[in-house]
């Protein structure tokens, strides 16, 4: 799920994807172990969404280099 999805869900659901409401822990419990496997999903899901997001800024620190480097060479 894109990041822009994830918003969209959440927005919508008040919760995250696979991760079960209040209402729902609330009128059928919670259950430890499912919740921590739950937890552990979402943990590598947002790492993933981390590596992700750090690989587009990095790009982008580069081009602004370039950028810069090309307005040095202009106004030299």
């Amino acid at each position: 799920m894109s990041i822009s999805q994830l918003e969209e869900f959440v927005k919508t659901n008040h919760h995250l994807p696979n991760v079960p409401s209040s209402e729902e822990i609330t009128k059928n419990g919670l259950k430890i172990a499912e919740m921590e496997n739950i937890m552990m999903q979402k943990i590598e899901e947002q790492t993933l969404y981390i590596i992700e997001l750090n690989k587009q800024l990095m790009e982008q620190n580069k081009k602004i280099s370039e950028l810069e480097n090309k307005m040095k060479t202009i106004n030299n």
